[in-house]
């Protein structure tokens, strides 16, 4: 495992994307141990993602029109209901200090399936892992998988810090209703946006 690997890396995860969102909307409305459920859930979501790249099946996404649309817009569309839910003010993202196991599993459900359903994840594991494979491999299988636990361990460590700061925030917020309320509105606009971006990928 190289240095420019740790680095690429980490850059790659620290860049808040749809993952990170998440997490810290839910470290916002949950608090600290459901903002850890969210890390691992957008995690556990990333593992599926480097399994068809190591098997190859990412190229059925990259070459298939149809696949990917399927997959597309399945994400996009569930990325929408993320924002409908939070201006609802229910599911995962509901302003509550009760953290139950069945909360916390929803959580990290939702986590998961925001980053399942993103076809792209697929793609970009399929181009960034054998960059960092040696060339005289003769089994580059070990090595992906060795440098995929890497980057998800380090994708669980930054998006726990990410989800722990929201949650250290959080009891400025929970005293001003207003605050919450515009804070449920920018998350909401900001899965909108992810949606509309995601919709609107191509191959």
């Amino acid at each position: 495992m190289s240095l420019k690997f740790l680095i690429t890396a980490f850059i790659v995860v620290i860049v808040p994307g749809t993952g990170v969102i998440y997490t810290l909307a839910v470290g916002l409305a949950r608090g600290g141990t459901a903002s850890i459920a969210a890390a691992a859930g957008c995690t556990f979501g990333g593992v599926p993602h480097v399994l068809t790249a190591i098997l190859g099946l990412a190229a059925l996404l990259h070459t298939s029109a149809v696949a990917f649309q399927i997959v597309k817009y399945a994400g996009a569309a569930y990325l929408l209901y993320m924002a409908w839910m939070i201006l609802k003010q229910k599911g995962a993202m509901e302003v509550t200090p009760e953290k139950t196991e069945k909360s916390l599993f929803r959580i990290a459900l939702t986590g998961a399936l925001i980053n399942i359903l993103n076809p792209k994840l697929s793609i970009f594991f399929l181009a960034f892992l054998p960059q960092f494979i040696p060339a005289d491999s003769n089994n580059p299988i070990p090595h992906m998988l060795f440098l995929s636990s890497i980057f998800l361990a380090m994708t669980f460590g930054v998006f726990v810090c990410y989800g722990l700061f929201a949650a250290g925030i959080r009891h400025r917020l929970l005293g001003a209703p207003a605050a919450m309320k515009w804070m449920r509105r920018a998350f909401a606009t900001v899965f909108i946006g992810l949606g509309v971006k995601l919709a609107s990928e191509t191959i």
